[in-house]
């Protein structure tokens, strides 16, 4: 069972993941894909990010090796990039049984 700390500091992660390069949640147009070029553009944009996102981490996990980093910026770098996966594969499974579904639907 995740303890009150680490769910607020995974909702913290989500938070800045949406203000980033990520994908930017506070913009509707973004959503319907009005100019960003449609489904693909977000999703390639989210997968960058996510990239991104576990690059940091690592650079971060290479500096507390080489003695330059702190752990807890280890930590929150790794949270953040954990919390991008598990995020990006929930949607690619709701966008699969979103596929799925579509598949069985008689013609």
């Amino acid at each position: 069972m995740a303890s009150p700390i680490s769910a607020a500091n995974a909702y913290s992660s989500i938070q800045r993941l949406g203000t980033g390069a990520a994908m930017p949640v506070s913009r509707p147009d973004a959503i319907s894909g009005a100019d960003s070029g449609g489904f693909a553009s977000l999703v390639q944009k989210f997968v960058g990010g996510t990239a991104e996102t576990a690059q940091k981490a690592e650079g971060q996990m290479m500096q507390a090796t080489a003695g330059k980093g702190d752990l807890v910026d280890v930590v929150t770098a790794v949270t953040e990039s954990e919390a991008a996966l598990e995020t990006l594969v929930a949607v690619r499974d709701r966008v699969i049984a979103a596929y799925e579904e579509i598949m069985r639907m008689p013609i």
